[in-house]
């Protein structure tokens, strides 16, 4: 379901990336943690990247294990916590054997984030949770334009849910593409695969949510 080239190629760059957008990595961090919460047994950091959220999962208790499919970025993860090269559509983990999961700034990689979300449920036990943290599907994608400050434009392509690759120049989304998924699609795909969402929430850059997490379980 990945183009793995595509992040296998910006690896080292996507690397210094993250460590350059602290300010806005702290908050999605900080909405990792609020609703990820403290615990004990693995968590799944679902299409981990480089690793750059491990530290966040483990600082809270859990022991961080990470999937992707993308070496380039495997290389970078490996010294941040235990990984495997995998789809997230076809995980290689047992199903009900893991008690929480985590997918953080992802869900815009793949074309088919519901296939995901079903392959998550599958692997989580009864009663675990699974926390979603991504850029705000209202707000942030091709279909908005946010060169005015303390303004967002939102035009028509709002609800295509195609890949695209405009955007920033400094960004992701030109070098690696970026799949739109809907509001409702998004909130769907977890009560479509049988879990249940207890919380949402929101982080703001000046003024206007940017990030959007959604905190579900699988009902015991």
């Amino acid at each position: 379901m990945f183009a793995p080239a595509a992040y296998d190629a910006y690896a080292d760059w996507y690397e210094q990336f993250v460590q350059d957008s602290w300010s806005y990595m702290d908050r999605v961090r900080g909405l990792l943690a609020d609703l990820l919460s403290r615990g004990k047994g693995r968590c799944l950091d679902l299409c981990c990247g480089g690793g750059a959220h491990a530290s966040t999962i483990a600082g809270l208790g859990w022991t961080p294990v990470g999937v992707d499919l993308s070496p380039g970025q495997l290389r970078h993860a490996g010294g941040r916590l235990p990984v495997a090269a995998g789809d997230a559509s076809r995980l290689p983990v047992r199903s009900g054997s893991l008690p929480a999961a985590a997918c953080v700034l992802a869900h815009t990689d793949v074309p088919d984030y519901a296939a995901v979300i079903r392959e998550v449920a599958r692997v989580l036990q009864p009663g675990a949770k699974l926390v979603h943290v991504g850029l705000h599907p209202c707000f942030v994608g091709a279909f908005a334009d946010w060169s005015e400050p303390r303004r967002v434009v939102i035009d028509t392509r709002y609800a295509e849910q195609r890949r695209a690759f405009e955007g920033p120049a400094e960004g992701v989304r030109v070098r690696v593409g970026a799949w739109h998924v809907p509001l409702p699609n998004l909130l769907n795909a977890f009560v479509d695969a049988g879990l249940r969402i207890d919380r949402t929430a929101e982080s703001t850059a000046n003024g206007i949510a940017d990030v959007f997490a959604i905190q579900a379980a699988k009902p015991a």
